[in-house]
């Protein structure tokens, strides 16, 4: 199969689809790659190492979507690569639909099958294309709060764990999946006071089990949001249900409650984000501010740490992507985990939850694989 690697176009968006590495694992398969030109530069990969790794490098976008029918990129089609999708495509890459309709619509439209990474599931329920990049995002996030808040990039004027004599600041982590877990440990880690909210128990007793001591776990209600949210210099959002819009846990009156210059971080934001404040941002300009509280809300996080970000998505996509290359939608047919990644198919949402949170109709994936 031809196997397609165009240069990502979102703001300030320095990841790769496809490492020179992964590069050599295909075409080791037999498959032939192709990659636009620069689109390794935000890793240190020019073109001369694609080459070297067998790919073929094309001269801009519309080349390599003309030449591929796996089109392998980090974050979904903008507007103009949208155009550029047709029926014979196969896309695999972060979509994030449910907030999307207008990005939902461009993909139905092209008639093409769309693999989303954030819903590829075991058969334990885990994320295993979303993880690595949950990852990334919960420990930027601490990274982030800590140079928010401050004066100067506009929080309170504190230090992240404190010193002799000043207290740390308090940060509340809103969910404990991977992401939320991580920003917990690198909170706690800094020497900040740690709060955690979730509604899964089990996953709390296995937070405090790694981090004695550490942190306050709490089960999710509204209540105990309420009180943490009051008392917090930082609020990481965390939460997600796989393919839906995430639910919003924060609402706008809970914002008058927090402290003048606290910082919110919401990594949800791909879903839509968990506060009833946030909107998405970019790296150009990446805050604002609503009733006083600081807002962060960055649709690629991970994107500022292309090098990192890059190879650990890479290294996570390879075995589904070459099932993909090897064995095209029969791949989605025969494996269930794969299959759960498919979003859309032939002008079909074939998601469930994507398609309740965009008001469409679901048509079933196993079904539609069928008839195609």
């Amino acid at each position: 199969m031809k196997v397609g690697v165009p240069k990502e176009t979102k703001t300030h968006e320095y990841r790769v689809g496809l490492t020179p590495e992964s590069v050599r694992e295909f075409v080791a398969r037999g498959h032939e790659v192709v990659v636009e030109a620069g689109a390794g530069i935000g890793i240190g990969a020019g073109d001369a190492v694609y080459q070297r790794a067998g790919a073929t490098v094309l001269p801009d976008a519309r080349s390599v979507f003309e030449a591929a029918e796996l089109i392998v990129k980090v974050k979904e089609p903008q507007a103009a690569e949208l155009a550029l999708l047709r029926p014979h495509h196969i896309l695999f890459a972060y979509l994030h639909l449910a907030p999307d309709p207008a990005q939902a619509a461009g993909l139905l439209a092209s008639g093409c099958a769309a693999v989303a990474y954030e819903t590829v599931m075991e058969p334990d329920g885990s994320l295993p294309l979303l993880a690595p990049m949950s990852e990334v995002a919960g420990r930027l996030a601490i990274t982030v709060a800590g140079h928010l808040l401050m004066r100067s990039s506009g929080g309170g004027g504190m230090l992240l764990g404190g010193v002799v004599g000043a207290p740390a600041a308090r940060v509340l982590v809103l969910g404990a999946g991977v992401a939320g877990a991580q920003a917990a440990r690198m909170a706690a880690g800094s020497g900040a006071e740690v709060s955690v909210v979730n509604r899964s128990l089990p996953r709390l007793r296995a937070l405090e089990a790694q981090l004695p001591g550490r942190l306050r776990t709490r089960p999710s209600t509204r209540s105990a949001i309420e009180e943490e949210i009051a008392q917090a210099d930082v609020v990481i959002g965390a939460v997600l249900v796989p393919g839906a819009s995430a639910p919003r846990l924060v609402s706008r009156e809970m914002l008058g409650a927090m402290k003048p210059r606290a910082i919110v971080v919401d990594i949800a934001i791909d879903q839509g984000g968990c506060f009833e404040t946030s909107r998405p941002t970019t790296h150009a300009d990446p805050i604002y501010e609503v009733d006083g509280i600081v807002h962060y809300c960055v649709a690629n996080m991970p994107g500022a740490v292309p090098h990192t970000s890059s190879h650990a998505l890479s290294f996570a996509t390879l075995p589904y992507g070459l099932m993909l290359a090897d064995h095209g939608l029969q791949a989605l047919r025969s494996d269930a985990s794969l299959r759960a990644g498919l979003n859309v198919l032939a002008g079909r949402i074939t998601h469930p939850m994507v398609a309740a949170s965009l008001g469409r109709e679901h048509f079933d994936a196993q079904r539609a694989l069928a008839g195609h």
